[in-house]
């Protein structure tokens, strides 16, 4: 099977992120298919959940860049993009490039940062590019961006508009561990950081193949009317103010495609879009009423998802 290569790669990946964080394997999926797609992760959930962590394992485990930052109100745009800056020794302008000029960039509590700071990601996260004093100056790939957020109620924070919201591929909420999975942390994390240890063990290239291959998989006209029901669908509920983006529909089948060579196949299938729908959708509806949580999104999506006319599994792994 040609894709062979990702899913080793992603069982490597797995594994090695595995050694520091316990019980998440379906996070350090979704982690992986944005990072093969070229897409942006949200982590929300309260202080303490593992969010930082879970980014940090993962950028340990790639021969990448990598770049921190923690978003606070006074964090100005200048201090992601770089500044402009005269060298008195050269006599003249040099550019002094910010952390966004990485492979993979940890935003921290990105809704602590002031909508304007948050605004300056836009250009990077869509484009791959930055815009500094009227020059353009592109990113190198793989660029990913992994941002964790407090939940919005908390205090000192801002929340993220959906023009913001609709740049990431994903949006997830860690969760707390089971009685079992915590006992397992504290006795890993009793006698050191089992982050220190962790060894890279993929590099730019590998993730680069993995980023040629996705593209390939099939996906038949069928499923493809049933993935674009879905998001329609989002658009004519009285319960969404607004619904999902064409962007959003593109970010979708991306997912899938990753999703299917993850379960051993070279064409995607209606379940494919099932497993994927929520976390690549519930984050782009803007619901009504004070309700607007993500919780009821995704049950919004749910719903959705049972009210929608499966396809015959006929022919779909032949075109």
């Amino acid at each position: 099977m040609p894709y062979q290569s990702v899913t080793e790669l992603a069982k490597s990946l797995k594994a090695n992120i595995g050694r520091v964080i316990v019980g998440k394997e379906r996070v350090i999926d979704l982690l992986f298919i944005a990072l093969v797609t070229s897409g942006h992760v949200l982590l929300e959930d309260v202080p303490g959940t593992g969010k930082t962590m879970l980014a940090k394992s993962l950028a340990k485990s790639l021969k990448l860049q990598f770049r921190r930052v923690q978003f606070t109100p006074d964090l100005l745009p200048s201090d992601l993009t770089g500044i402009q800056f005269y060298n008195q020794k050269e006599g003249g302008f040099e550019f002094r490039p910010g952390p966004l000029f990485t492979n993979l960039l940890l935003a921290d509590e990105i809704n602590r940062a002031t909508p304007r700071t948050q605004a300056s990601l836009l250009e990077c996260m869509e484009e791959r590019q930055i815009s500094v004093e009227g020059e353009t100056k592109r990113l190198d790939k793989p660029f990913m961006v992994i941002a964790t957020q407090n939940p919005v109620d908390h205090q000192g924070t801002f929340p993220l508009p959906e023009a913001q919201l609709d740049r990431f591929l994903f949006k997830i909420e860690m969760g707390y561990p089971t009685t079992e999975e915590a006992v397992q942390i504290l006795k890993r994390f009793k006698e050191g950081d089992p982050l220190e240890p962790l060894q890279s063990i993929a590099d730019a290239e590998q993730i680069a193949e993995a980023q040629r291959l996705y593209s390939s998989v099939r996906i038949s006209d069928d499923v493809l009317h049933y993935l674009l029901q879905i998001v329609e669908k989002t658009r004519a509920r009285e319960d969404v103010l607004i619904g999902v983006s064409p962007r959003g529909s593109q970010a979708l089948l991306r997912a899938v495609q990753v999703y299917a060579i993850l379960q051993g196949r070279d064409y995607v299938t209606p379940d494919d879009v099932k497993a994927m729908a929520a976390p690549a959708l519930a984050h782009r509806l803007a619901l009504r009423g004070v309700q607007r949580t993500q919780r009821n999104a995704e049950h919004i999506i749910a719903d959705i998802i049972r009210q929608t006319a499966v396809p015959a599994e006929t022919g779909i792994s032949s075109r």
